[in-house]
């Protein structure tokens, strides 16, 4: 009795070691594909959200700058004279 829970005990050992193994096997995996997909979105010149955010704010200024100077040139058009 006491050899069967001296072997029950070493494959109880074996799968608790394997179970760490394949744990730290999978975290390397995960570790290793987002590095590989970060490489690949940086090679691809993507811009981050803030960076967009900042260009389509900058733009929003310029349309209503351009706006307000076509108003003002719209104003002295009808202002100058006919002739």
């Amino acid at each position: 009795m006491q050899s069967r829970n001296k072997i029950l005990d070493d494959f109880a050992q074996l799968m608790t070691n394997a179970m760490g193994v394949a744990q730290g096997a999978r975290e390397e995996a995960e570790t290793a594909f987002r590095s590989m997909i970060d490489r690949w979105l940086a090679d691809r010149d993507f811009v981050t959200r803030e960076e967009f955010d900042a260009v389509r704010a900058m733009a929003q200024k310029a349309r209503e700058e351009n706006d307000t100077l076509r108003a003002r040139l719209d104003a002295l058009e009808a202002a100058a004279p006919k002739g």
